[in-house]
C-alpha cells in the first residue's frame, strides 16, 4: 500500500525540507538545498531509495500528531497496549550544516521503539559506507557525509545495509537522535545540541508568527500557511521554492511529474502581497531583491523561473531507478519548462516591482531602468504567441491570460510615471500599448455568443486563469463580459464543485497540452474563483468556496497542487506555495476587514 500524499507533513530549516509521514518516517529529503540530490528519496520509490523510520516496534500509523502551535516541530504520538510515546521532528535553524533532530519521549508506561536508517545518497541510488567514530555512525559516499548519534547514547548496529537502534521509554524519559550532514572533503561541523534546539525553534517560530497581523477567520489556516510559505524560502538569498518535492503525480498512474524546486516569477505579485499584507515586510523585501538578483540582465533572457539563487540552467532529465509515487512515472528532474516564453511573466515582475513601490519597500537602484528595459522589449515582442501561464508543451498559443498581463505590464508602467513624473519613461507610448493590447484582447480573446473570454484567440476552450482578469483592473468587476466569464469558467471547468486549470478531456485541449492523461483540480483557481465571487458582490458564495477550499488541508494544515473530489485525494507536489498563497490572500480580502490589524 502506497501512502497518500496528504499523509505527510512538513520539517525544514529554511535552506532545505524533509516530508514525515503518519508512520514515523522521513521519506524525503534533499541536502543540503531543496534542490540537491536526495538521501531519502522512499516518496518516489521503495524502502531502498532511502529514509529513517523511528516508530513502537510492530505499530503502524500514529495515533495522532499535530504541529506544536505557530511553528513547524511536529509531534507524533503512538498509543500502544504496553504505553504512549511521542516523537519530536525538526530541523533548527542552521548555523553551518543541516540537522535533522528527532526527540523520543515517552509519556506513559513503557514502549519500545525501533529506529531504521537507510541513506540513499543521488535519489535514492548510492548506498553510503558507513563506519563507528567516537560514538556516531558516520556515512560517506562521493561529496556527502552523515553523522548519526543519540543522547544519551543508543546502541546500534547494521543489518540489510540500514543503520538499526532500539530504545525502550518511560514516562518522562527522552532519547534524542540527530543526523548531520556535511560536504565529506571537510571535519565534522560543531555538534548541535538537541534540546537546546527544540526549545529555540519553538521560540523563534512563535516569535515569527506572533508578527502576523490577521486575526479574523480561519486565523490558524492563515498562519499556517504563513509558515509553510517561510519554510519553503531560501533564507540566504530570499528566494520562495514552488513546492518542496518533484514528481508527486497531477494524476496517479500519469506522466504529469514535473520538479517544483524552483522560484516561479509566476507567483511573485501574489506572493509579495500575502506576506505584505499579513504584516511581513521583512520577508516581502527579500523576495522582491531575488527577484530583482535573478531577472537582472537583457529581458529577452527573462526566464519565466529560476534556481534558488536565481541560476538558470535547470536542465531536466529523468530518474529511471525510481518507479515514482504510486507507481507514477517518470521522476523528474529538472525543469524544461525553463525554455519556454511566457508574456505574463513581465506582467508579474512589472505589477510586482510597482506594488513594492506603492507599498514603501527600500527603493533599489536602478529598477526603473529595468523595468523601462523589460518595456522595450514588450512594446516589440508582445504580438508574439507563448506556452502560457500553464506550460503547455503542445505549442505555441495566443493566450488570453498572456496579452492581459502584457496589458499590466503597461498599465503599471504608465500608472508609475503618472505618480512619479520626475522619472524617464515613453508615457504616450505605453498609453498607447496599453490601448492597443487591450482593444485586441477584447476583439480576439472574447466570445460574444457566450458572453465569456476565451483561453486563446479563436478558442472555444476556457481557462481558469480569466478570472484574475478584474483582479489586475483589465476591467471592472460589474462588467458583464466579466460576469459572464466567471459564470462560463465556473460552469464548464467545474469539477466536483472545485476548478480545473483548463480541460483535458477534449482532444483539441489534448493537442493544446501536449500530454496524455488528466489531472485533478488545481487548488489555487479555486480560491481565484472565491476572489472573483467576492469582487462582483457574491460574498456569500465566495466565503461557502472558501470553507470547502479550507476544509481540504490534511490534519496539520497543508494543502498540495491538486485535489481530485473523486478519490478525495490530494495530488501533485507538496506543500504547493501557490495553494497557500492562494488561501492566505482569499482569507484576507474575504475576512480582511474584519481581521487585518
Amino acid at each position: 500500500m502506497y501512502p497518500s500524499i496528504e499523509d505527510y507533513a512538513l520539517i525544514g530549516d529554511e535552506q532545505t525540507a524533509a516530508l514525515v509521514g503518519t508512520d514515523g518516517s522521513v521519506d524525503w529529503l534533499c541536502l543540503p538545498r531543496f534542490d540537491s540530490a536526495a538521501c531519502f528519496a522512499r516518496l518516489l520509490g521503495d524502502e531502498d531509495n532511502g529514509y529513517w523510520r523511528i516508530a513502537p516496534v510492530g505499530a503502524d500509523r500514529c495515533t495522532r500528531r499535530a504541529y506544536r502551535r505557530d511553528t513547524l516541530v511536529l509531534d507524533t504520538e503512538w498509543e500502544t497496549e504496553h504505553g504512549a510515546v511521542r516523537v519530536t521532528d525538526l530541523m533548527p535553524q542552521r548555523d553551518r550544516a543541516p540537522d535533522l533532530v528527532r526527540v523520543v519521549e515517552g509519556l506513559d508506561g513503557e514502549v519500545t521503539l525501533h529506529s531504521v536508517l537507510k541513506l540513499r545518497f543521488d535519489y535514492g541510488s548510492i548506498i553510503p559506507w558507513v563506519r563507528r567514530v567516537d560514538g556516531h555512525r558516520v556515512a560517506v559516499a562521493g561529496p556527502d557525509s552523515t553523522w548519526l548519534r543519540s543522547e544519551p547514547e543508543v546502541r546500534s548496529w547494521g543489518e540489510d545495509f540500514g543503520t538499526h537502534a532500539e530504545v525502550t521509554v518511560r514516562k518522562g524519559e527522552k532519547v534524542a537522535f540527530v543526523l548531520t550532514w556535511h560536504p565529506s572533503h571537510e571535519e565534522r561541523p560543531p555538534l548541535v545540541d538537541p534540546y537546546e534546539a527544540l526549545r529555540h525553534s519553538v521560540e523563534d517560530w512563535r516569535a515569527w508568527a506572533s508578527r502576523c497581523r490577521y486575526d479574523g477567520p480561519y486565523r490558524d489556516a492563515v498562519v499556517r500557511s504563513l509558515i509553510t510559505l517561510k519554510a519553503l524560502t531560501y533564507a540566504p538569498t530570499g528566494g520562495i521554492v514552488a513546492a518542496a518535492t518533484t514528481s508527486l503525480p497531477e494524476e496517479l498512474g500519469g506522466v504529469r511529474n514535473w520538479d517544483y524546486r524552483y522560484c516561479w516569477l509566476r507567483d511573485s505579485t501574489l506572493t509579495l502581497g500575502a506576506l505584505l499584507s499579513a504584516g511581513y515586510q521583512e520577508e516581502a523585501e527579500a523576495w522582491r531583491n531575488w527577484l530583482l538578483r535573478a531577472v537582472a540582465g537583457d529581458p529577452a533572457d527573462l526566464q519565466i523561473m529560476y534556481g534558488l539563487a536565481g541560476e538558470r540552467r535547470l536542465p531536466e532529465f529523468e530518474l529511471p531507478w525510481l518507479s515514482g509515487f504510486a507507481g507514477s512515472a517518470p521522476v523528474r528532474i529538472g525543469n524544461d519548462a525553463v525554455k519556454q516564453l511566457q508574456l505574463d511573466v513581465y506582467g508579474e515582475v512589472m505589477d510586482s516591482l510597482s506594488l513594492a513601490r506603492i507599498s514603501g519597500l527600500s527603493a533599489q537602484p536602478d529598477v526603473w531602468a529595468l523595468q523601462t528595459a523589460l518595456m522595450d522589449f514588450l512594446r516589440d515582442n508582445w504580438r508574439q504567441p507563448d506556452e502560457g501561464l500553464w506550460e503547455v508543451r503542445g505549442g505555441r498559443r495566443q493566450f488570453v491570460h498572456s496579452k492581459v498581463m502584457v496589458w499590466v505590464a503597461a498599465d503599471r508602467a504608465v500608472r508609475t510615471l503618472e505618480r512619479h513624473p520626475e522619472l524617464d519613461g515613453d508615457l504616450d507610448g505605453w498609453r498607447a500599448l496599453r490601448d492597443e493590447v487591450h482593444r485586441e484582447v477584447c476583439d480576439k480573446g472574447y466570445d460574444p455568443e457566450r458572453n465569456t473570454f476565451t483561453q486563446s484567440y479563436g478558442s472555444r476552450e476556457l481557462d481558469a486563469a480569466l478570472l484574475l482578469i478584474p483582479r489586475v483592473g483589465f476591467l471592472p468587476p460589474d462588467d458583464p463580459r466579466v460576469l459572464g466569464t466567471i459564470d462560463a469558467v465556473r460552469k464548464e471547468l467545474d469539477h466536483g464543485g472545485f476548478l480545473r486549470r483548463y480541460s483535458t478531456a477534449d482532444s483539441d485541449q489534448a493537442e493544446i497540452d501536449g500530454l496524455p492523461g488528466s489531472e485533478g483540480t488545481f487548488l489555487v483557481c479555486s480560491f481565484w474563483l472565491a476572489d472573483a465571487l467576492h469582487m462582483t458582490g457574491r460574498t456569500k458564495e465566495a466565503r461557502e468556496l472558501f470553507e470547502r477550499l479550507a476544509g481540504l488541508t490534511n490534519d496539520v494544515g497543508l494543502l498540495s497542487e491538486e485535489f481530485d473530489p473523486v478519490t478525495g485525494r490530494q495530488l501533485g507536489n507538496f506543500p504547493q506555495a501557490f495553494s497557500h498563497i492562494g488561501l492566505v490572500n482569499t482569507a484576507m480580502a474575504l475576512f480582511g476587514e474584519d481581521g487585518a490589524g
